[in-house]
């Protein structure tokens, strides 16, 4: 009899528990406690230049300050960099959202701190506020009407997740990953809240539609990301009667949509052809079994084989990758399309692709830089272990094929159809929108797989498929969490 009044107490006293402080409050303090401790107090926990940072330093404003920096390269986290004081002649080399919160960063920079060095702090401060609003409305979204005691082991499994630093750890860096993290969030949050009409839905409808511009515009990768979210979720039109509504929800698709297209054209010719160099020589000749004919299928001259598993990069190169050769009778021979076709006609070399990219689909940091500042001592390229507990565990464990994925797809949509199919003989397009909203999460995180192989081969993959571990993540979550609240099937209140 005691034993049995055992789980009442306990339910009863978290229930008088989330009156003053809710699971998704909870989740967002833990998330905030830790990245403070990470990113803001010694060691201060970063991520190491791979090389990228000058595409989007000096267009901003910013530059190089540290005499030794080179020698840094993927090995340590730099935190400071100099300001421009005077004129800067450097033309802007991308098109990216980060370039506004790179400027925010700086603004508040000189305003408290210093006119002619810049904290990196500051930009993590920016994102550390706006992941902890991201993780309260996602687990709000996960939470609301759901039991107490179910509520607080979401919010600590999604401390577990989304505390961990191999996703904070980007916040101290100039790689876009942040912002795609965060949006992406903030994306699906929003989503699932007005699924569940949970606050305003004028309101969620704009959080939706500046978090999916945003996220789409944080990189040229990206570019497929409106368009995926504009024809997948054409239902969000329908949850609402009111034209004015409808109106919106219309506009706020059509935008995403012309914004993915723009984000494509918009890419400077310089980052196609290096993504292209790599989506031939790091890709379709890496494993095709005759290199030369490969290339004559392609209309390419087949002494160009000599650039199998090459890199654009590569210091000492058999030929300029900038030449005017390689202009005329490489790059101008094939396009992505041609590629997508290459891979669709050998179904077995695509595998292959597919298996490399699973390999390195689930690992939240790239292995390939470090975590700490030179002055730290620790050696080149070491990476924190601090709450790190969650992408160690995800990269040892994840089955690491393309197969795996397929049948996580169709496990996840098999799981929430009966909800589906329920809510569309009752016509309530409201509750329909869950696995719509799920299935184009899932297809966003798959874009980036395929943009990875079919743009650039297997050219820092790990990097690249950022966008897919983080989805994952999420649909994972989600699946956990209304397992545990018990609405996987259904069960919730009719919206």
């Amino acid at each position: 009899m005691g034993c049995s009044r055992v789980p009442g107490n306990i339910e009863n006293k978290l229930q008088r528990l989330s009156r003053y402080a809710s699971p998704a409050l909870v989740s967002a303090l833990g998330v905030l406690v830790i990245t403070i401790i990470a990113l803001f107090i010694r060691p201060y926990i970063g991520m190491a230049d791979n090389g990228d940072y000058f595409r989007i330093l000096y267009s901003n404003g910013l530059y190089f300050n540290a005499p030794d920096y080179d020698s840094q390269y993927l090995g340590y986290f730099v935190k400071d960099y100099g300001i421009f004081q005077y004129f800067n002649e450097n033309g802007a080399t991308l098109s990216s959202s980060q370039s506004l919160f790179i400027r925010l960063a700086i603004w508040i920079n000189e305003l408290v701190f210093h006119q002619e060095l810049f904290d990196i702090r500051f930009q993590a401060a920016i994102f550390t506020v706006l992941y902890v609003f991201a993780i309260y409305l996602l687990v709000e979204s996960f939470t609301w009407k759901v039991p107490a005691i179910f509520g607080y082991p979401i919010a600590a499994l999604a401390i577990f997740i989304f505390g961990d630093t191999g996703y904070t750890a980007y916040f101290n860096s100039f790689y876009s990953e942040s912002i795609v993290l965060i949006m992406l969030i903030l994306l699906f949050a929003s989503g699932l809240l007005l699924y569940r009409r949970r606050y305003n839905d004028y309101v969620l409808l704009a959080t939706f539609a500046i978090s999916g511009f945003l996220l789409t515009t944080s990189k040229q990768q990206n570019a497929p990301v409106g368009v995926i979210i504009a024809l997948g979720l054409f239902i969000l039109i329908y949850i609402r009667k009111e034209r004015a509504y409808r109106s919106l929800a219309a506009a706020t698709l059509v935008m995403l949509l012309l914004t993915g297209v723009a984000t494509y054209v918009l890419i400077p010719k310089e980052f196609v052809n290096i993504n292209k160099y790599h989506a031939m020589t790091r890709g379709v000749l890496m494993d095709s079994a005759d290199p030369e004919a490969t290339l004559k299928s392609f209309g390419i001259d087949q002494q160009f084989a000599i650039l199998n598993k090459s890199i654009y990069y590569e210091p000492y190169t058999t030929v300029d990758v900038n030449s005017e050769i390689l202009e005329s009778r490489f790059y101008n021979r094939y396009g992505f399309g041609k590629i997508v076709l290459y891979y669709a006609a050998h179904p077995d070399q695509a595998g292959k692709m597919l298996d490399l990219a699973a390999k390195n689909a689930f690992k939240i940091r790239p292995s390939a830089m470090g975590n700490y500042e030179k002055s730290e001592g620790q050696s080149f390229g070491a990476q924190t272990r601090f709450f790190s507990g969650y992408s160690m565990l995800k990269e040892a464990s994840a089955p690491k094929t393309f197969g795996f994925i397929v049948i996580w797809t169709l496990l996840i949509v098999g799981l929430y159809m009966p909800a589906f199919v329920a809510a569309i003989k009752a016509r309530n397009r409201r509750q329909a929108m869950r696995l719509p909203l799920i299935i184009t999460l899932i297809l966003v995180g798959l874009s980036g797989i395929l943009a990875s192989i079919v743009g650039a081969g297997d050219a820092d993959l790990a990097k690249h498929e950022f966008l897919f571990t983080a989805a994952f993540d999420l649909v994972t979550y989600l699946t956990i969490a209304d397992a545990i609240g018990r609405r996987l099937w259904g069960g919730e209140s009719a919206a």
